[in-house]
């Protein structure tokens, strides 16, 4: 799931994931959602398509289709399986005339509907206006299992590399205007959570388990009172939501299923997804041989060290990496410090850019994208090192 507030509770209806030692391979797994459309490019429902594969779903809202893997122990692995579930629903899509969008906002200028849902209905009252901005979402969500004994380390390593979202901004717009090189993370984190910017945004540093499961209590605590003031009963919204569940921050421990979850990610290419799952991968695998420590403002991974900068500093660059994506020189350079190839990525959204879009143009562009998520699922991609 993206960074929707809906539903945060499994990855992938599996058992909780548990290692042994350090050595065993880092297992990783992927939720990413996409856009439905019908042949003229408009947003549709995806119906039969849910049934096409194992891992799909629908989401919160009525266009948007998920598509999840189970935990993989390695890069090979996850790919072959997001793949093969893409391919399983490429094939019903085609039956139906229908599309998959890899655009992380559908630009649309009309309003998107929710499918009925209790938890839906209690956010929308909640956030309120704001709640609009969250139907124009679609992202991607990468949970990697924790290391043992470094999972504190793990999850302020993650929070520093929250700029990454830029190798994958896949949308500038919303409504048919440009907003920010990644519109979605602009619309979530900035517009959509305004009054609530704790619940939505990125956390500083965390000192230990204490002190997550303080901070997990506080929201908690903070949302059900909003909730409870929005007119809702008690029993029911604390039947709806969990503690965990009703916390939305881009970079989460989900204890019940043992990994650290990085939310921040529109949706893209699967090609791309999967080759930021490696690198991030490619990082955690570090921490368990390297000391990771919090100084100064640059940040850099090395043979010794994963050294994180300032929490004030990973602000910046993460709202750099928002407005700006790769076209920040600074957000490069952080990146590439950070253990990235950012040579590797392309952003979809550096090739758009119209400032506006008319109703027809949107569809267009739904179209053109559609036809680049089939083409990137059936070019045989060269297998990623794991």
């Amino acid at each position: 799931m993206s960074e929707h507030p809906h539903d945060n509770r499994s990855p992938n209806r599996t058992e909780p994931v548990s290692r042994s030692t350090s050595s065993d391979p880092i297992r990783r797994s992927i939720e990413v959602e996409y856009w439905v459309i019908d042949e003229d490019g408009r947003l549709t429902e995806p119906g039969d398509l849910v049934e096409a594969a194992p891992g799909v779903e629908r989401e919160f809202t009525a266009p948007l289709l998920e598509i999840k893997t189970t935990p993989c122990e390695t890069t090979a692995e996850l790919r072959e399986e997001l793949f093969s579930r893409l391919r399983s629903v490429l094939r019903e899509a085609e039956k139906a005339n229908k599309g998959l969008v890899p655009l992380a906002t559908p630009a649309e200028h009309g309003p998107i509907e929710d499918r009925p849902s209790e938890r839906t209905r209690v956010q929308d009252r909640v956030l309120g206006e704001q709640f609009e901005y969250v139907r124009h979402c679609a992202g991607t969500h990468i949970h990697v299992e924790q290391q043992p004994g470094r999972k504190i380390d793990q999850l302020n390593t993650f929070i520093a590399l929250d700029p990454a979202l830029a190798l994958v901004n896949s949308s500038p717009y919303f409504k048919g205007t440009q907003l920010a090189a990644g519109a979605r993370s602009q619309l979530y984190r900035w517009m959509a959570y305004e009054h609530l910017p704790r619940q939505g945004r990125l956390w500083p540093y965390v000192d230990d388990n204490e002190d997550w499961a303080r901070r997990i209590e506080r929201r908690y605590g903070e949302f059900v009172t909003r909730a409870v003031f929005a007119g809702f009963d008690r029993a029911n919204i604390e039947a709806s939501f969990d503690p965990e569940g009703a916390v939305w921050t881009p970079v989460q421990l989900r204890e019940r299923f043992s990994t650290v979850e990085w939310r921040s990610p529109d949706t893209a290419l699967p090609s791309e997804i999967i080759r930021l799952a490696d690198e991030i991968t490619d990082v955690v695998e570090r921490l368990n041989e390297n000391e990771v420590r919090i100084e100064g403002d640059e940040g850099r991974v090395t043979d010794d060290a994963i050294v994180l900068p300032r929490f004030d500093a990973v602000e910046e660059y993460v709202e750099a990496s928002i407005r700006d994506g790769l076209s920040s020189e600074e957000v490069r350079s952080y990146l590439d410090r950070m253990g990235f190839d950012v040579s590797a990525f392309e952003p979809l959204s550096k090739e758009m850019d119209a400032e506006s879009l008319s109703v027809e143009e949107a569809r267009e562009l739904r179209l053109e994208y559609a036809e680049r998520l089939k083409e990137d699922v059936q070019i045989t991609q060269p297998m990623l090192a794991d």
